[in-house]
């Protein structure tokens, strides 16, 4: 079964439900699971990752233990005098900066993924030329984000975004490139809930980490040839070997824990 976007209208019912559930017993924040996403806004593997696999955090309870940062920065490079080029030209500078602009402007994720994921919708369609009928679509004053974005405000954000991405140990490789409690998941991010699942520490019985949802999961998971963007230059190649390499250690360190823990 192919991977199904999630709408941006059943975001918006989610959080409105859950915002009004008072009975709903919520996680410390010390039990919550970070999940930091570094991405690109025009990368395609990006854009499918945050529409495809990211949105169904929140068709299950999963999004109660999570803490969820986005850094939309990517493999862009700096240049002199506080400038910078992006990987997939201007375009992608302008919608790393407008999404940038929504996290600070709507600092809630309730208020700003549903924006961000708007976008990336757009831009997983090829449609994103029309990011601004976002606004419409959400009923959202497009001012916060057009003031921060004509004040400078907005590029100062990405590069704080971009020292951020920068000083990543070990450094990122690619996008979308997913940190899970700091430990990246390098070319396995699309099963980014089972890691959230390992390292979840609270007494919740949660439902999005149950097997059957986890096999739902992953019989819906898309497998592009090439699932991310690699940064540009000589090291391409050893970056994609070595992160092969890695990506397939941890994989069998987790059957080798799985398999322990049965016998």
């Amino acid at each position: 079964m192919a991977c199904r976007p999630v709408t941006t209208l059943f975001l918006m019912f989610f959080f409105l439900f859950t915002s009004s559930s008072a009975s709903r017993i919520l996680p410390s924040n010390s039990q919550k699971v970070s999940l930091g996403l570094y991405y690109e806004s025009l990368c395609p593997y990006s854009a499918n990752f945050i529409v495809n696999y990211l949105a169904q955090l929140f068709e299950t309870d999963l999004i109660s233990v999570v803490d969820l940062k986005l850094v939309p920065w990517g493999n862009a490079k700096l240049r002199g005098n506080d400038t910078f080029d992006c990987q997939h030209g201007p375009s992608e500078c302008l919608l790393n900066t407008v999404e940038a602009c929504a996290i600070h402007a709507w600092p809630e994720l309730s208020e700003h993924f549903p924006f961000i994921n708007c976008v990336e919708t757009l831009a997983y369609e090829h449609k994103y030329p029309e990011w601004e009928s976002c606004f419409d679509k959400l009923n959202l004053d497009s001012k916060p984000i057009a003031d921060c974005y004509s004040s400078g405000y907005g590029k100062e954000l990405e590069l704080q975004y971009a020292a951020e991405t920068n000083s990543l140990e070990p450094p990122h490789e690619y996008v979308p490139w997913v940190v899970v409690n700091g430990e990246p998941l390098y070319e396995d991010y699309e099963n980014f809930v089972s890691y959230i699942c390992k390292a979840y520490k609270g007494t919740a019985v949660l439902e999005g980490c149950s097997s059957v949802s986890l096999h739902t999961i992953q019989k819906g998971k898309t497998n592009p040839i090439h699932p991310d963007c690699f940064e540009t230059g000589m090291l391409a190649l050893t970056a994609r070997i070595t992160s092969a390499i890695t990506s397939w250690m941890q994989q069998m360190n987790m059957v080798a824990s799985l398999f322990l823990s049965i016998y």
